[in-house]
């Protein structure tokens, strides 16, 4: 599967757009890693779980997104972003 954040992709040619594709995931620590995290973060200084956790949820969404572009009849994905955000406090 290509995947590229360019509209378009050189030596390409998109004969149809078969619509939209998501790679959604939503991730949660437990109570004990985000205190943790809260205080190492007054410290300065890496989270590495929220690295990795990170890191994961980006892995586990590209999958997901080749698996629904798949299903549509695809064979690449252009214009692929990543957005992060929080729900909740």
């Amino acid at each position: 599967m290509l995947i590229t954040t360019m509209n378009d992709a050189p030596g390409h040619e998109a004969e149809e757009v078969l619509g939209e594709v998501f790679g959604l995931t939503v991730r949660s620590r437990n109570v004990g890693a985000q205190i943790g995290a809260g205080f190492k973060s007054m410290l300065g200084g890496e989270l590495k779980g929220m690295t990795k956790m990170l890191a994961e949820s980006r892995t586990e969404a590209i999958e997901r997104l080749v698996e629904e572009a798949e299903a549509k009849g695809g064979n690449a994905i252009l214009a692929m972003r990543f957005d992060t955000s929080e729900l909740g406090s």
